[in-house]
């Protein structure tokens, strides 16, 4: 390697370096402990309101809407909650409808990570009313878009970047979700799989470090240790046909509850009333549904617990499930407020009740446990935050394994199975597509001394414009646009559009150097003392240089040795930025047979 090969290699990082993260990091410490006071609010609200719609006093007492004695009046109620929630959003915002997390997406990838200070209000006291009056909802989806808010507004008033305000964003609603749960681990995961995407230092380390402050809060605010304790013994080897099975019916139960959500959307979206009615519908479902099964009524964490320790008889889970089944869709389909989370932990849990008895290799409790963390992976499409989450709900550590099989196998099936997952339906609809699948950009891999061409055709700074537009710019030149040299020294780039203006003005003794520093050109001295990045550097990655032509709509720009010096060292087109993607695609369809065989490459598909 040459000393100015390994000059240049000496340059470059594992990571791309950012100046502002110990800023990004200082302001992520301060979120976590704002996500984890919003998420005491946030469950304070359900508990006044829970006390005053069911027992009709005023108190922030933790009580079940199970145990109320209202009889068929508690059919009203939560179509009483929807109703006020209907007129929120109609008066208020309608952003507060739906889970939170798929608008927390939007909100990232078309929306530059702005949020609105109404949503961060409204969205906790509508979730408030709503789970308080009965929904079947859980607190993370409002306190995902709750936390998100705050930290965006908090990085709007601080003027920062837009992928910056994502960074803080998704810091915002991952601590506010581990204030509820106490699951920081697995709030990063999320971050990682459903709302960053992107995997950076720049976005990971102010997300993990909000959660972790996050996670050292929340004793302050709620009880320490896991939510549902649970300890299984290790499964024996005969588990794993049924962690197989088990996982390919988590992966059928996540499509069903998938399709029914967006049939019932499909069909209150037929109705002929304005949507601001529509959760009041809902809200009448839930009501006749909690009528006959009082347990399916409010968040559920105490029917979670009842089913990881088989606490409940299968006729009884069963019942109880298709009730919160069915009311947790009307509901969710009427675009009223509240959280997926919770309902589908429940949902796979009695999954897993059900086929306890039949499947060998483990104890009830792990079945239970593993098809709660199935059903939320597959519907997620999250494998790693529901594998993750499970654990850290309960702190049993013989059901990794388990958890980890059971988990894979429905996130294939959804995978294989489902276009889009109940997290992106709902923005697909809206016109936009969502890809979610992370890999290295192949120019991000590559850097400019990888891909520029060597050997350059200059133009000399004293050669005539006449001359120069003759040798280069006729009816055979190669290109549009050449660098200026004066002493191997980048004067800018020449563009023909420039010299042939130059040349109608018929002035003969103007030269190509003259054009340069008269700005017509691009890349030169005067442009880098304004701070304008026109020439390239070895250094820099594939991704970088494709950004800088962007930005000034051009398809060639020279690279040189440092700006100190200038000296030009190559060029870099259009055409060599293609080349990586060239590679990737060849390395995606090229199948080889094994090293000497008679047989040549095949190509797929063939």
């Amino acid at each position: 390697m040459s000393k100015h090969s390994a000059l240049h290699h000496s340059d470059k990082r594992d990571y791309a370096v950012n100046g502002r993260l110990p800023m990004l990091a200082g302001i992520a410490l301060v979120i976590g402990g704002i996500s984890t006071g919003a998420a005491f609010v946030l469950v304070n609200l359900i508990h006044f309101f829970t006390n005053l719609f069911f027992f009709q006093t005023l108190s922030f007492a933790e009580r079940s809407p199970a145990h109320h004695a209202l009889g068929p009046w508690v059919i009203a109620i939560p179509a009483l909650g929807g109703l006020i929630v209907g007129l929120m959003a109609r008066y208020g915002s309608d952003k507060i409808r739906g889970h939170g997390i798929p608008e927390a997406i939007e909100a990232v990838l078309f929306g530059k990570s702005k949020m609105s200070p109404k949503v961060a209000v409204l969205k906790p006291l509508s979730s408030g009313i709503v789970i308080g009056s009965g929904g079947p909802f859980g607190a993370e989806g409002p306190i995902i878009m709750t936390g998100g808010s705050i930290a965006s507004l908090l990085a709007q008033y601080l003027h920062l970047t837009a992928a910056e305000r994502k960074t803080l964003l998704v810091a915002g609603a991952c601590a506010g979700m581990t204030a509820i749960f106490g699951t920081p681990v697995a709030a990063v995961l999320l971050a990682i799989e459903l709302l960053l995407f992107e995997l950076r230092p720049r976005s990971l380390l102010p997300v993990a470090l909000a959660c972790a402050v996050a996670g050292f809060l929340r004793p302050f605010v709620f009880e320490s240790g896991p939510l549902f304790p649970l300890q299984t013994a290790a499964a024996g080897t005969v588990a794993l046909g049924s962690c197989v099975l088990a996982g390919l019916l988590c992966g059928v139960l996540g499509a069903v509850l998938t399709l029914a959500l967006y049939r019932t959307e499909d069909a209150f979206s037929k109705l002929r009333l304005h949507w601001m009615w529509w959760p009041a519908i809902g809200g009448l479902v839930v009501g006749i549904g909690g009528y006959f099964e009082p347990r399916a009524l409010g968040v559920g964490y105490d029917v979670i617990g009842d089913l990881l320790n088989n606490r409940l008889a299968i006729e009884v889970a069963v019942a109880l499930l298709a009730v919160k089944a069915v009311i947790w869709i009307a509901a969710l389909g009427s675009g009223t407020s509240g959280g997926v989370l919770a309902p589908l932990l429940m949902l796979g849990a009695g999954l897993g009740v059900v086929l306890g008895p039949f499947l060998p290799g483990g104890s009830p409790g792990l079945w239970a446990l593993v098809c709660m963390a199935g059903v939320l992976g597959s519907v997620l499409g999250a494998p790693l935050t529901a594998i993750v989450f499970a654990f850290g709900l309960t702190h049993d550590s013989e059901a990794l394994l388990p958890l980890l099989l059971t988990t894979a196998v429905a996130y294939g099936f959804s995978v294989l199975t489902m276009k889009r997952g109940i997290m992106t339906e709902k923005i697909a609809r809206r016109g936009l597509h969502i890809y979610r699948e992370y890999g290295v950009d192949p120019l991000e891999r590559s850097h400019v001394e990888d891909l520029m061409t060597r050997d350059v055709v200059t133009i000399d700074a004293g050669v005539p414009v006449a001359v120069a537009l003759e040798r280069h710019f006729g009816s055979h030149a190669a290109h549009r646009a050449y660098p200026v040299v004066a002493e191997g020294r980048v004067l800018g780039m020449l563009h023909r559009a420039a010299i042939t203006a130059a040349h109608a003005g018929d002035d003969a003794g103007l030269r190509c150097g003259d054009l340069i520093a008269a700005g017509q050109g691009t890349g030169g001295v005067r442009d880098i003392e304004k701070g304008t990045p026109t020439v390239l550097l070895p250094s820099q990655t594939g991704r970088a240089a494709a950004g800088q032509m962007a930005a000034l709509s051009v398809a060639r720009m020279p690279v040189v040795d440092s700006l100190a010096t200038m000296r030009l060292v190559g060029i870099v087109s259009l055409r060599d930025l293609l080349a990586p993607s060239e590679h990737a695609l060849h390395e995606e369809t090229h199948r080889e047979r094994l090293r000497g065989t008679a047989q040549a490459p095949v190509r797929q598909g063939s």
